[in-house]
């Protein structure tokens, strides 16, 4: 990287903002189509019942049909942002990774539209599982462009030796995203199938304490770029828990509570409770790559004034301050020889 990274268009991050809160949409629209049982409103795929995608009378159509179709068109508009992303990053992005993270990005978005088409086709609950398991990659990979498109990934830096993370922060981070995405694929597995309850609610436990420990051991280095998704991963696992209690109780019931298929609780605690795994599993990814790009910035010795040696990581574009030189002597002034 070099200083004229620093100056880049801003608009490559903007979008990549953009991006990841269109890809909220089809998550949402995905989730209620489980959760009403609608994901085969329509037996054809692209077409729905012969229409063309942008032509089916989606206002006027109700029920398991305006739903479904509108996963698709909530499709159709992530495809379109991720291919205005890569276009944006092609024209104006000086890296050559981060301008291929935004082809990668279509292409994964492409294929996970395939995926859903084929689900359709083959009217398989398995592959629509794991059409459900690959959603938090794909999002996962916006927040990724993101990320590294911010100005704070271009300007990061660790002043102090004490907020440097350690190697076990690293691997704590990477261990509760594991948890976090293995739990969301056992719910995909009892959205799906009612498999791996039991499993489910243990990976809860697990991937709640991770979150935690994670929350806290991020927020304790002091550093302002870790402190907010920290925050972020804390507040939302707290939520998390909340709606996976209600969805416990409004899909199996509770004590002298009889649990209502289709209930209007039911509906918004279940929907509820897979958006709220994803924005989980994103806070999650966005602290282990903020962690990622700490720990690659390189370490330089600064001496403070008062001459106390601090170790400092720098990005490559700080430069090192240079030793004063000694003065040199002034020949043929004054008369001298």
């Amino acid at each position: 990287m070099t200083t004229n990274d620093l100056s880049e268009s801003r608009w490559p991050h903007r979008v990549a903002i953009l991006a990841a809160l269109a890809a909220l949409l089809p998550v949402t629209l995905g989730a209620l189509t489980t959760t009403q049982g609608a994901g085969m409103a329509f037996p054809d795929w692209p077409t729905s019942d012969g229409h063309g995608m942008l032509e089916y009378p989606w206002l006027s159509s109700v029920g398991d049909k305006f739903l479904e179709h509108g996963h698709r068109l909530a499709g159709v508009l992530i495809g379109a942002t991720a291919l205005l992303l890569a276009l944006v990053l092609w024209g104006l992005e000086s890296r050559a990774w981060v301008r291929k993270l935004g082809w990668g990005l279509l292409t994964a978005v492409v294929l996970q539209g395939v995926l859903g088409g084929i689900r359709v086709r083959y009217n398989s609950t398995w592959l629509a599982f794991v059409h459900g398991s690959t959603a938090p990659l794909v999002y996962c990979l916006t927040w990724l462009i993101a990320c590294v498109t911010s100005r704070g990934w271009l300007t990061a830096r660790v002043p102090v030796a004490e907020q440097a993370p350690g190697r076990g922060l690293k691997w704590l981070a990477i261990g509760t995203w594991l948890l976090v995405y293995s739990q969301y694929v056992l719910g995909g597995l009892v959205r799906h199938h009612g498999l791996a309850v039991r499993e489910h609610l243990i990976f809860a436990v697990l991937a709640a304490l991770g979150c935690i420990l994670l929350a806290v051991a991020a927020a304790s280095t002091g550093h302002r770029w870790l402190t907010t998704p920290a925050l972020l991963v804390g507040g939302l696992v707290l939520c998390q828990l909340v709606l996976g209690a209600g969805t416990w109780i409004t899909k199996y019931g509770w004590d002298d509570r009889v649990a209502v298929y289709g209930s209007t609780q039911q509906v918004w605690f279940r929907t509820g409770h897979v958006l709220g795994g994803m924005l989980l599993f994103a806070g999650v990814s966005l602290l282990n790559f903020r962690l990622l790009r700490l720990k690659s910035l390189p370490v330089a010795i600064r001496e403070e004034p008062q001459g106390i040696a601090v170790a400092e990581r720098l990005t490559p574009t700080t430069e090192l301050p240079v030793p004063p030189r000694a003065p040199r002597p002034l020949v043929g002034v004054g008369g001298g020889a």
